[in-house]
């Protein structure tokens, strides 16, 4: 029989049959909810219908005669009823997924990572090929719904012309599709993926790419660039003069403050952040790069050894190499004088550390593994990067200023 409305008002803490499988559940707080009771296959479960206040004594008789037919039919009203939450969770996600585009995932994945890299223009050449290349066909199209067809169609026109490009676009469309599934905006597999994938419908990137080494000055001819090179007055000058003492990077040498400098230990400390491996790197500094810096001009409220025009500002990306073609400016059309023998080209600031490599190898005599220390080369573990702050960097310093003492030299080989 079911419970009369005065038995569900007064009814205390407990469980109260009301028939057919339905029961009122009492708290000792007094909230009241309804439980269907029913056995399937051997099992006895428990299924909540809702409270009182949601569901009157006539609403719940009716919910507990459909749980009953249910059952009856051989369903699992619960397994249903959690199947249908699924479902109903998977279609709002595939409807919010239609509003993510990959624009609008690409944006997310540059804002969530781009604190992590060292590079400040990392993020805006990402921006850049991501909008001059896949945008236009994939900008705005939902994240999931982004296919192989869709890749190929922005990879193939640039695989073979722009090949290095073509291969950055493709990881980072790779990423951004990885982000997406993460964020539950798609499933399936990735169409960016390379290994198992687009390499059957690509020709690998590497096997295209014809490796261009950046034009470089013979070490011959080193001396008679250097004096040449010290007659130019200015920063930048002294910037490029100091680059080739040190066979460092352009970056490294535009950005180096007063404070990595230890004039005592003749040693500059070029912190992680402004090195292509992100590990500290150690410099040994010849006499002659330790005159260039004691003759420098200090300036008040600015950090850097080679200032740019503007107050405490470092001098720009391309200063180093207007150097360079300055220098190789001439009149009535004359050969340029300073070029690399292997491809005619001008030589650029990042050459010289070829040059300073084929010296110390053809010259020098000096092992492999010492002189890609020098250059600050990827180094394979921790463990050896300790090393080189130790005798690695003492048996540097005599290499630098051997490398030093060659530049100096009066006497130009021959040939």
């Amino acid at each position: 029989m079911s419970l009369t409305a005065k038995e569900i008002e007064h009814a205390k803490p407990g469980m109260h049959a009301d028939g057919n499988g339905l029961y009122l559940r009492v708290q000792e707080r007094g909230t009241k909810s309804w439980i269907f009771r029913f056995q399937l296959n051997g099992k006895r479960r428990e299924m909540g219908i809702g409270t009182l206040a949601d569901h009157p004594a006539k609403s719940a008789r009716g919910k507990a005669a459909e749980l009953g037919a249910m059952v009856r039919s051989g369903i699992d009203p619960i397994n249903q009823r959690e199947q249908a939450q699924a479902e109903a969770i998977a279609a709002l996600k595939a409807s919010q997924a239609k509003a993510i585009s990959f624009d609008i995932a690409a944006a997310e994945y540059i804002k969530t990572h781009k604190a992590a890299w060292k590079n400040t223009k990392h993020a805006q050449q990402w921006e850049n090929t991501l909008a001059a290349y896949a945008s236009p066909v994939i900008g705005s199209k939902p994240i999931d719904e982004i296919t192989t067809e869709d890749v190929l169609q922005i990879l193939k026109p640039i695989w073979t012309t722009k090949t290095e490009t073509a291969s950055r676009l493709r990881s980072r469309i790779e990423l951004i599709l990885s982000y997406g599934k993460a964020m539950k905006w798609r499933q399936g597999e990735n169409p960016a993926l390379w290994r198992g994938h687009l390499d059957a419908l690509l020709p690998p990137a590497a096997k295209l790419k014809k490796v261009r080494h950046h034009p470089a000055l013979p070490y011959v001819q080193i001396s008679t660039f250097m004096k040449e090179l010290r007659k130019i007055p200015g920063s930048g000058a002294r910037a490029l003069e100091f680059a080739i003492l040190t066979a460092t990077r352009s970056g490294e040498v535009r950005l180096a403050t007063w404070r990595e400098i230890e004039l005592d230990k003749k040693l500059w400390t070029v912190p992680a952040d402004r090195m292509k491996a992100n590990r500290e790197h150690w410099v040994p500094l010849s006499r002659q790069a330790i005159a260039l810096v004691e003759a420098l001009p200090k300036f008040e409220d600015c950090p850097y050894l080679f200032p740019g025009p503007r107050d405490q500002k470092p001098l720009s990306d391309m200063t180093l190499t207007a150097v360079v073609r300055r220098m190789n400016t001439t009149e009535d059309e004359a050969p340029m004088p300073w070029i690399d023998p292997k491809n005619g080209d001008s030589i650029v600031p990042h050459g010289f550390r070829s040059t300073f490599r084929d010296w110390s190898a053809e010259v020098g005599h000096y092992p492999r593994d010492l002189a890609e220390h020098a250059l600050a080369h990827s180094l394979p573990d921790k463990v050896e990067a300790a090393y080189q702050r130790g005798t690695m960097l003492e048996r540097r310093a005599p290499m630098m200023q051997d490398w030093a003492d060659y530049i100096d030299r009066k006497d130009e080989p021959v040939g």
